[in-house]
């Protein structure tokens, strides 16, 4: 069993890959939180193996944290799109088994 912390600064309009895909193990839990000032406003989108951003999962207002475990959970890149016009720092969590 392996876990990775990561922690990432993703500035206003850029795109990063926040978690890689695993090469030998397969991921069975992961955790992203956003660090942000509570009073200004942040919104950016976690998109699942998909880099063209088609589908996401939406940070913004109250929404801070993703947390997903178990068995059928994304094996691939997970990446992460600023559309807000602050940075924004993103905390990462993954286990591998």
């Amino acid at each position: 069993m392996v876990q990775t912390v990561k922690s990432l600064r993703v500035i206003p309009g850029e795109r990063e890959i926040l978690l890689e895909k695993p090469l030998a193990l397969r991921r069975i839990f992961f955790s992203i939180k956003a660090l942000i000032d509570s009073t200004m406003e942040h919104k950016a989108h976690v998109s699942f193996d998909d880099p063209t951003f088609l589908s996401y999962y939406i940070f913004g207002g109250l929404v801070q944290q993703l947390e997903v475990k178990g068995e059928g959970i994304c094996q691939g890149d997970i990446w992460v799109q600023n559309v807000s016009t602050e940075e924004i720092v993103f905390v990462m969590t993954e286990i591998l088994v």
